[in-house]
């Protein structure tokens, strides 16, 4: 089922590309940049977290300096498509660190995970030990990131 939208003037997309590029900024640097006072501007921000626009904030942090650089997209054919099967799988993958994001997917697979880890010995033991004994796991396909050639950035508004 869609979400709801809501009406964005060109202040509440000003607001948001703004947050975008640094979540910590002060509501009074934020309104000057926008051209607002303080007040307006922290009542817009609060309709925009109300509605939902805005989920959290939050750090960018690198992978790779806290010693997980390998990265991996995992793709994952469930056996069966049971409710139970369905909601046990998605109560284990919620219990695995390693797993990034995880989205459902149409076409040949049901998932990509996105999953970091140290090496390719602890990608392994993630696989063989957890992601392939996870209740429904059929098949899973694994590729590797090389490079970022773009990594995750800002929505458009």
């Amino acid at each position: 089922m869609a979400k709801s939208t809501i009406s964005l003037d060109a202040i509440d997309r000003r607001i948001l590309r703004a947050l975008q590029r640094d979540g910590r900024l002060p509501v009074v640097a934020l309104a000057e940049q926008v051209g607002l006072s303080a007040t307006p501007c922290q009542r817009r921000v609060k309709r925009l977290e109300e509605a939902g626009v805005i989920t959290r904030y939050g750090a960018v942090l690198d992978p790779a300096r806290l010693g997980l650089p390998l990265q991996a997209f995992v793709m994952v054919a469930l056996d069966s498509h049971a409710e139970e099967v369905v909601e046990r799988f998605h109560k284990a993958l919620a219990e695995r660190p390693e797993v990034l994001a995880a989205y459902t997917m149409s076409g040949e697979m049901d998932y990509l995970l996105h999953v970091l880890a140290a090496d390719f010995e602890a990608y392994a033991d993630f696989a063989l030990k957890a992601l392939l004994r996870m209740p429904g796991v059929k098949e899973t396909r694994s590729s590797f990131v090389l490079s970022a050639l773009k990594p995750p950035g800002e929505v458009p508004v």
